[in-house]
């Protein structure tokens, strides 16, 4: 498996510690003061990015339910206006983009049409990443893929075909693959997560990562034990806040164990040499009747 840079002192891949995504999404229901604070938790968790999901609404809500009424935050509201009451402008990422450059954080988004890739690419993200849902639109692949940045697919509710298809017509510079399954949230048992090696067999020379949405945090720690490369779970302030990513997210104190025990497992996965530890020897001393020539030849070297 190969590395990616994504950034003058960032890789992902092979060697290099497991980039960690906190994807805020649209879980800061537009408010730009609830963004700032998901920024700060994710980077006193630890966290090396912060993901956003950025869309053109008239592009990407289907006109038949442009009129349909839906209960928000701000009101009985028109799903088009409410679609545009959660997507930040211009001025939003600006600030999201400084604030981000001061906390020493990564940020980036997945863009779900043409026009919303044209406007993220103004702050020159390190990444771009395609939902689950995108992985078939080969027009808006096409189009990261001609900007030369490194780019994460997404598998969720995506056949093998599929996927070999679109890594098939893109090819695999700058590429890394995150299994996911898109249930939300999604019990363990449909996590799958044998599929990451499955992934490593098929490309080698990928990055291949794990995007989450089931709740509890261990079933993500078993993912960098079973060879994640990068690892995203959606991030909020609190589960109980209004929105429908919400429930599958983590909160800052479970983000906060979620980086630690990373981080733990990186360590205690080690190289795969066998060694006798310092840390041992004392035992090695008081238990063991019979200590071999090998070891008596280590201990005294």
């Amino acid at each position: 498996m190969k590395q990616i840079s994504i950034s003058n002192h960032t890789s992902i891949g092979d060697g290099q510690p497991v980039y960690i995504i906190a994807e805020i999404g649209i879980n800061h229901n537009g408010s730009l003061d609830v963004a700032k604070k998901l920024i700060d938790e994710a980077a006193a968790a630890g966290c090396n990015a912060v993901k956003f999901q950025k869309r053109t609404p008239e592009l990407c809500t289907p006109k038949d339910q442009w009129d349909i009424l839906r209960d928000t935050p701000w009101g009985i509201m028109t799903y088009i206006n409410y679609r545009y009451m959660v997507e930040f402008g211009y001025e939003e990422y600006a600030a999201i983009d400084e604030y981000c450059h001061e906390k020493n954080i990564d940020w980036f988004a997945s863009c779900w049409d043409e026009e919303a890739v044209d406007f993220i690419e103004r702050f020159n993200p390190p990444l771009y990443k395609f939902a689950s849902a995108s992985l078939t639109d080969h027009a808006l692949i096409e189009k990261v893929k001609n900007l030369g940045r490194p780019y994460i697919l997404s598998t969720g509710m995506s056949t093998m075909h599929e996927i070999t298809g679109a890594v098939e017509r893109f090819g695999t510079e700058n590429l890394m693959i995150a299994h996911s399954t898109s249930a939300y949230p999604c019990p363990p048992k449909e996590l799958n997560l044998k599929m990451i090696q499955t992934l490593q067999d098929l490309y080698p020379g990928v990055p291949v990562g794990y995007s989450g949405h089931e709740t509890g945090l261990a079933t993500t720690v078993a993912a960098v034990a079973a060879g994640a490369s990068f690892i995203e779970r959606h991030f909020t302030l609190d589960r109980a806040m209004w929105g429908s990513d919400q429930a599958a997210s983590v909160e800052p104190q479970g983000m906060q164990r979620l980086v630690r025990d990373i981080r733990d497992t990186e360590l205690a996965m080690g190289d795969g040499v066998k060694r006798v530890y310092d840390s041992e020897k004392s035992s090695l001393k008081k238990l063991r009747r019979v200590i071999s020539t090998a070891n008596v030849l280590e201990n005294a070297g």
